[in-house]
């Protein structure tokens, strides 16, 4: 059930949605709005945003009044949001933007046999990768959180989130972003707008043409170790009027661990961050949101599960790099779809 989110932002910043809406109105003066391209930027949920669209008038204010309206339903970080609440057994009661990240949660978490899960969340913080700070990562402490995640352990009944135990916390990160492009994209499509790209912290959905009236062209970057986020080599252009597509990798969130490569991957039916060849993988799906989660559960299964799970899904694609032990170099493997994307 997906509910009408617009009217919901439309509440919190209705002086920014009234300019807009007269700025996209031609009855007073019967003449059509000149259309320009604007460019938004900004930081938003410890990453960046970059918002391209064309319109009659800016939308910044409108925009981050979305992004902020979002931050209160589903940031770990922020103590009063939606999902915060939840976590601190303070409330139960759900929003429309929580409903739907949790629909898109538990299907993927149902197509992956668990390998995506965001009861997750002790774990990530165990790790140090979350909303707490790190502990030592003992096996008694793992085998202490591991009755304690489990997307089955938890419900959704009418606006109520429900939990096996009080104890279980949730971590939509690894879906959030994605979905909030979606939010975006949403409210923008509201609005009359037919070519934009939204990117936040390299989830992307696209729409119509760039300004050089171009499909518009989305980077995937080279998986090279970097926790600065400042290596922005390209490894292919995906090319599109109409996308939605995420990218999980491991070279850019990790630590070492007595000499141990601990990944921001955390693998829930172990316990572990994940260990294997698969570097990043980028999905290409229906919605931002499904993108994100998909992207996050190839990380945990590995390039040949991952690969295995895309091509049963329909209009869904994948472009995975993987570190070839033998080459030792990075190789690339996609779904048989993934070619379409990639021309030139």
């Amino acid at each position: 059930m997906k509910r009408n989110i617009i009217a919901v932002i439309g509440a919190l910043a209705a002086v920014a949605i009234l300019i807009t809406v007269l700025a996209f109105s031609s009855e007073k003066n019967n003449t059509e709005p000149s259309l320009t391209y604007h460019v938004n930027q900004g930081f938003v949920f410890g990453t960046y945003y970059n918002i391209r669209y064309e319109a009659p008038a800016d939308l910044q204010d409108t925009i981050e009044a979305c992004l902020r309206h979002f931050d209160f339903s589903l940031s770990t970080f922020n103590p009063n949001s939606t999902i915060s609440l939840i976590n601190l057994n303070k409330s139960d009661l759900t929003d429309d933007l929580f409903e739907n990240m949790y629909r898109v949660a538990e299907r993927v978490s149902e197509w992956s046999d668990g390998a995506f899960d965001i009861t997750v969340a002790p774990l990530v913080n165990l790790w140090g990768f979350g909303f707490k700070n790190r502990q030592e990562a003992t096996q008694e402490r793992i085998d202490s959180i591991m009755p304690l995640v489990g997307y089955k352990k938890i419900s959704l009944n009418d606006h109520h989130l429900l939990k096996q135990d009080k104890r279980i916390l949730l971590d939509a990160s690894a879906v959030a972003k994605g979905y909030s492009c979606d939010v975006v994209a949403d409210l923008l499509r509201s609005l009359g707008c037919n070519n934009y790209l939204v990117d936040i912290g390299g989830e992307v959905v696209c729409r119509g043409l760039n300004d050089q009236h171009q499909p518009w062209g989305i980077g995937i970057t080279k998986p090279v170790d970097d926790t600065t986020g400042q290596q922005t080599d390209i490894q292919a252009i995906v090319r599109s009027t109409n996308l939605c597509m995420a990218t999980s990798g491991n070279y850019r969130q990790f630590y070492y661990d007595n000499g141990i490569r601990r990944s921001h991957t955390i693998n829930p039916r172990t316990g572990y961050p994940v260990n294997h060849s698969l570097l990043s993988a980028t999905i290409i799906a229906p919605s931002c949101a499904q993108a994100d989660a998909l992207a996050t559960a190839c990380m945990v299964l590995g390039d040949q599960k991952a690969l295995q799970l895309i091509e049963q899904l329909n209009n869904t694609e994948c472009y995975l790099i993987v570190f070839d032990s033998i080459s030792q170099q990075n190789i690339v493997r996609q779904s048989k779809g993934m070619a379409h994307y990639l021309k030139k």
